[in-house]
């Protein structure tokens, strides 16, 4: 498979050859890079009132909140964006947005 090539113009006014974006080579690669590394807002549960709906699981996103014998688990901090769709959704206010350290 060739990779297409352009060229254009740099911040220096010189021209550079470039690959072009717009085809998936490799499946899934998202997984090997820390996408919640931008996150400012993080997600926080209260187990005490958390009743394991799994309302949030769908509407993630980033698939950030895993799943595991019926039972939600904790946030995957290394893909969260944080924002905020899980707490939204959350019928019993078990989930609250903090300010990220």
């Amino acid at each position: 498979m060739s990779l297409k090539k352009a060229s254009l113009i740099n911040a220096n006014s010189t021209w550079q050859e470039v690959t072009l974006a717009g085809e998936i080579y490799e499946p899934s690669t998202s997984l090997l890079f820390n996408t919640g590394e931008w996150r400012v807002n993080k997600p926080i549960t209260d187990w005490n009132k958390c009743t394991q709906c799994l309302l949030c699981v769908p509407y993630c996103p980033d698939s950030s909140i895993p799943v595991k014998d019926g039972k939600r688990l904790e946030f995957d901090y290394f893909h969260c964006k944080g924002c905020g769709i899980c707490a939204a959704v959350c019928p019993v206010n078990a989930i609250t947005m903090i300010k990220e350290d």
